[in-house]
């Protein structure tokens, strides 16, 4: 005899987690988390910190810095949909007063951080953070089917990291957290939010140099993240750096476990085999230790994210997640806008494809990118590379040197943009003197507007696949947005 669908219902199992509240926050629960006074009862569905970002069903927080102040935008807050603020004075909307609303964001965050019980991970390194959090978000999100959480964007900063943690949902199975850095001292503090159970870098490169003044500073401050990792925790680190053992030996004064990843035949995660596929990709074969093998797809072309899945793996079977379902959404992924979106343009005889990674740039992402150009199939090959910024007294050097990748890479025609780039031109000049592996004709241009121009006397035909990065100050997004428009 069939059971009615009432009786199947009541017989559910109920597990602690259903016991958690739906709404991320109630009036309640924020004044409780930041010790302030709530005006009036309220849920809210997300935390905002931004007046022009506010949603309907937001509670904007109205933090204070040097230059700015919150509280002057509560109005459009309000006008935007946001249903009460957290604020240090007493206004005419629905509020909780604090007495410090950054103190309150840090508890908030705090307290999201200890009612969830996710499993977190935190992400940092010079290179790839972003995409990785992505891809690890990806994965577990499949297999914990949505109980997986991330901070957006790059909100990786002393702001953006509590605000990432207070908007996690009290019933998230997971957690994943970037954390970039400028400066020395930077890094400590926001693992010490998030207190994550598994800490991945991803790689270290000249990133900041200018601050840091050396690559063995920089990999000591990336490696600060596992002054946060939880007792019994796992760190995460590339076995193909050069930095590894330094990075092995910051994780095991600390008394962590120590997983690497990569092509070394030493890796815990280990490259056995990567096939080209047909859409641009990887078909990957890894070594996960033991007997364990795993084969899986990459959608995301170029031989840095080969690195990357592995990396991967290993953040995903060290947060307990389902390996099966994580080599399913690494095969479905997409580019992300500035890092990585590809775009086919409509242009004369066909279509050009337009790879967008205009959001940032370092000298190891910079010949990692070149590096995919080149085996991109193409008629032709054009690369639109902006300035890398924040390399100090190495910048002159560090341009230069993007003449042999461009040269390997086999580029037929470079769009320099900004100051910095003049001893790339420089340098390829020499190259086109000296005949000296088919260098790339190249123009240099100061701004993107100028950029724009080129590349549009250029001229676009079908089969073309341009490459557009440089560090975000530059601008490039000005020109990826000029010739997307309505691109798919």
């Amino acid at each position: 005899m069939t059971r009615s669908t009432s009786a199947l219902l009541k017989s559910w199992p109920i597990a602690p987690r259903d016991a958690l509240p739906l709404a991320l926050w109630d009036a309640s629960g924020i004044a409780a988390a930041t010790g302030g006074t709530a005006s009036h009862a309220f849920q809210a569905s997300g935390i905002e910190m931004d007046s022009r970002d506010v949603r309907p069903g937001d509670v904007f927080v109205a933090l204070k810095g040097e230059s700015m102040d919150g509280h002057r935008f509560i109005e459009q807050a309000f006008a935007q949909g946001a249903v009460a603020a957290i604020v240090d004075r007493p206004i005419d909307f629905p509020h909780v007063l604090v007495e410090d609303t950054t103190r309150a964001l840090h508890d908030l965050a705090h307290a999201a951080r200890e009612r969830s019980g996710a499993v977190r991970i935190g992400i940092t390194g010079s290179v790839g953070k972003t995409g990785m959090k992505e891809a690890i978000f990806a994965c577990l999100d499949r297999a914990s089917r949505g109980a997986a959480h991330r901070s957006v964007r790059s909100y990786n900063n002393h702001v953006g990291v509590p605000l990432s943690l207070a908007r996690m949902p009290a019933r998230a199975r997971f957690g994943v957290f970037e954390m970039g850095m400028n400066h020395a001292g930077e890094i400590a503090p926001l693992s010490a939010h998030v207190l994550p159970h598994v800490a991945l870098i991803t790689t270290i490169a000249p990133a900041h140099i200018e601050n840091l003044g050396s690559m063995e500073a920089i990999a000591d401050e990336k490696a600060q993240i596992f002054t946060g990792l939880m007792p019994g925790g796992t760190a995460i680190i590339p076995a193909d750096s050069e930095w590894a053992d330094r990075l092995i030996g910051h994780a095991r004064r600390l008394g962590h476990k120590v997983v690497t990843f990569g092509r070394s035949a030493g890796a815990d995660v280990r490259l056995l085999d990567a096939i080209p596929s047909a859409n641009g990709g990887s078909l990957v074969t890894a070594d996960l230790g033991g007997a364990a093998r795993l084969c899986f797809s990459v959608a995301e072309p170029g031989e840095h994210w080969i690195a990357n899945a592995l990396g991967v793996m290993a953040a995903v079977r060290a947060a307990g997640g389902d390996l099966g379902a994580a080599g399913l959404a690494l095969a479905e992924m997409g580019g992300l806008k500035g890092r990585g979106a590809r775009f086919q343009l409509e242009v004369p005889g066909g279509k050009a494809l337009l790879i967008d990674e205009s959001y940032n740039a370092n000298p190891a992402s910079m010949r990692a990118t070149l590096r995919a150009l080149g085996q991109t199939p193409a008629h032709r090959r054009i690369a639109v590379l902006g300035s890398m910024k924040e390399l100090g007294d190495f910048a002159e050097g560090f341009h230069a040197q993007l003449a042999e990748p461009l040269i390997e890479a086999k580029i037929d025609h470079a769009i320099l943009v900004g100051d910095e780039m003049r001893s790339l031109a420089a340098e390829l000049g020499k190259a086109v003197a000296n005949s000296l592996g088919f260098p790339p004709a190249f123009e240099h241009c100061e701004t993107p507007a100028e950029a724009i121009r080129a590349l549009g006397q250029y001229g676009l035909t079908h089969g073309d696949a341009v490459l557009v990065k440089g560090s975000n100050s530059v601008g490039l997004g000005k020109l990826v947005l000029h010739f997307t428009k309505g691109a798919p």
